[in-house]
């Protein structure tokens, strides 16, 4: 196995709760969060972002994201019916997930935070 200290890359999820649901459902400020996000934590974006809008069932309607970035990809669903977003970020450069969490947690005006990190050998 190889050393932690040197790792090859850090995935964190970072899932937000009670979130302005005029944000989540408007896809260009969806867009302005992953560019603000990007620039905030360094990561070189790739291509457009991508949202999409989906769900047949109420549970899980909402817009998904996905940008690709030179280092590896962020992506996010927001669930309109529980004004939640499931926000990835993994990349193999270093960030860090405090930063990229707070920043959503403002951005979102999230209610409350939860985030995994975990360090990719």
């Amino acid at each position: 196995m190889e050393n932690q200290t040197n790792p090859w890359g850090v995935s964190s999820s970072i899932d937000l709760y009670g979130c302005d649901l005029r944000l989540m459902q408007d896809e260009n400020e969806i867009k302005r969060f992953v560019r603000e996000l990007c620039n905030l934590i360094k990561m070189r974006r790739y291509g457009e972002t991508q949202v999409v809008r989906f769900g047949d069932d109420p549970r899980v309607t909402g817009f998904s994201m996905t940008q690709l970035i030179e280092t590896s990809l962020v992506s996010a669903h927001f669930a309109d019916n529980s004004k939640a977003i499931y926000l990835d970020v993994f990349s193999c450069a270093p960030y860090d997930p405090n930063e990229a969490a707070a920043f959503a947690v403002q951005f979102f005006k999230a209610q409350n935070c939860r985030m995994e990190v975990i360090t990719r050998i």
